[in-house]
């Protein structure tokens, strides 16, 4: 359920924050069949927030080259972590 309600908020940040300055963009798994996969890249943090690591991950993203992301893996606990598969 934990989980749950952190994949649920960071979907929310991310629709509200859609007009972020980085180039890469997160998708939906729909939207990512139409994508070629390059990769994934991971974020951690000790405090954190979603919107934090979406912005860690779409930093990662661009920097490898990414056009879209799509965050495959979100945890917390005593620190946050996240994955996400990175498509050209």
């Amino acid at each position: 359920m934990k989980n749950a309600m952190i994949i649920a908020s960071l979907g929310l940040a991310s629709v509200l924050s859609f007009g972020a300055s980085a180039a890469a963009h997160q998708v939906n798994a729909e939207q990512a069949q139409n994508l070629q996969p390059m990769g994934t890249v991971s974020a951690s943090a000790v405090t954190s927030s979603p919107m934090d690591m979406r912005h860690e991950l779409a930093a990662k993203a661009e920097k490898e080259g990414a056009s879209s992301y799509r965050i495959t893996e979100m945890r917390t606990g005593d620190h946050w972590h996240a994955t996400a598969e990175l498509y050209k």
